[in-house]
C-alpha cells in the first residue's frame, strides 16, 4: 500500500448483496477480498484529486475502498438493480449513481473538476473502448486504474517485440504501468482467467499524430506477416519505395509489425507520407 493510505473500515455494509445475481452478459465478476480492493483504490488516488469516475460499481465493493482515497464517487452503472441498491450501502457519502452505460455517456454530463480519477473493475468485450474513451475525451483523468483480463493488461503494456494495435494506442497517448495482480479465485463468481490492474497517466501531448496511427493499422492489417508486404498492399506504392523508406528509418526490411517502437512509427510516417 503506497504512503497516505487512509484506514478503511473493518466492514463492508453492502446491501442486498448475498441476493443479487452476477449477469453474464454484463461480464459481472465481483471482487471481495478487501485488501485487494484497497491496493486498488489507493493505485488510483491522486495529489490534489478528491473526485474519481467509477465504471461498474457492481456491489459496492470497491466504491466502498475509494472513499478511503477520495471525496467523492462517481458510479457510473448499467444494472438497473445494481443502480438502485448502491445508495443505501454509503449513507451520508458523497455518492452520486448515474445509471447509464459508460460508452453512451456524455461525459459533459457529469461536470467533473479540472482534476479526477477514473477507476473500475471491468469485464474484457469493453476493456478497448473505455480507454479509448478516456483517453481522447477532451477534458481527460490524471489517471485511469482499471482490473482488467490479465492478458489484455500485458498488450496494452507490451514492449517492441510483443505491440498489438492496443498497446499501441495505449502508449502513444498515455504512460502505461501495470499493478498487481489479481488471482481468478478472489472473484465471485470465479472468472476463467486471471485479472491485473493496469494503470494509464493520461500525456499532455501524444507520441504521434492520427496520421501515424492510421498507418499503424495499416501495418497490422496482417500482423503475423512483415511490414514491408503489408505496407505496400495498405498504401499501394512500390515495395522499393517502402524498402527505402525502412532503410532511412534504419528499420529491418523483414520486421513485423510488432517489433516498431512508437518512435520507428512516428520516423516511418515522416518518411512515407508527405505532409
Amino acid at each position: 500500500m503506497a504512503a497516505g493510505a487512509r484506514h478503511m473500515n473493518s466492514g463492508l455494509h453492502i446491501n442486498g448483496g448475498n441476493n443479487m445475481k452476477n449477469k453474464k452478459s454484463l461480464g459481472q465478476n465481483w471482487l471481495k477480498d478487501r485488501d485487494i480492493l484497497i491496493d486498488i483504490a489507493d493505485h488510483a488516488s491522486a495529489p490534489d484529486t478528491n473526485v474519481v469516475v467509477e465504471i461498474g460499481p457492481g456491489l459496492g465493493t470497491l466504491t466502498s475502498a475509494l472513499f478511503q482515497f477520495f471525496e467523492q464517487v462517481i458510479a457510473i452503472e448499467l444494472d438497473d438493480r445494481l443502480a438502485e441498491n448502491l445508495p443505501k450501502s454509503f449513507p451520508g457519502k458523497n455518492l452520486r449513481v448515474v445509471h447509464k452505460d459508460v460508452l453512451q455517456l456524455d461525459l459533459n454530463e457529469l461536470n467533473l473538476p479540472d482534476k479526477y480519477v477514473v477507476a473500475g473493475n471491468i469485464p474484457y468485450y469493453i476493456t478497448s473502448p473505455i480507454i479509448q474513451k478516456f483517453l481522447h475525451v477532451g477534458h481527460k483523468p490524471q489517471k485511469i486504474v482499471l482490473l482488467i483480463q490479465k492478458e489484455v493488461a500485458e498488450r496494452l503494456a507490451a514492449k517492441p517485440g510483443d505491440y498489438s494495435i492496443l498497446g499501441l494506442s495505449a502508449q502513444i497517448y498515455a504512460k502505461v504501468t501495470l499493478g498487481p495482480v489479481v488471482k481468478r479465485e478472489f472473484f465471485t463468481p470465479p472468472p476463467k482467467v486471471d485479472s491485473q490492474v493496469i494503470i494509464l497517466e493520461p500525456l499532455e501531448n501524444p507520441l504521434a499524430n492520427e496520421t501515424t496511427m492510421s498507418l499503424i493499422k495499416l501495418g497490422f492489417s496482417a500482423p503475423r506477416k512483415k511490414l514491408a508486404g503489408n505496407l505496400v498492399s495498405g498504401l499501394r506504392l512500390p515495395k522499393e519505395q517502402i524498402l527505402a523508406a525502412f532503410a532511412t528509418c534504419e528499420i529491418n526490411e523483414n520486421a513485423r509489425p510488432a517489433d516498431l517502437t512508437i518512435d520507428n512509427w512516428v520516423a516511418l510516417e515522416k518518411a512515407l507520407i508527405k505532409h
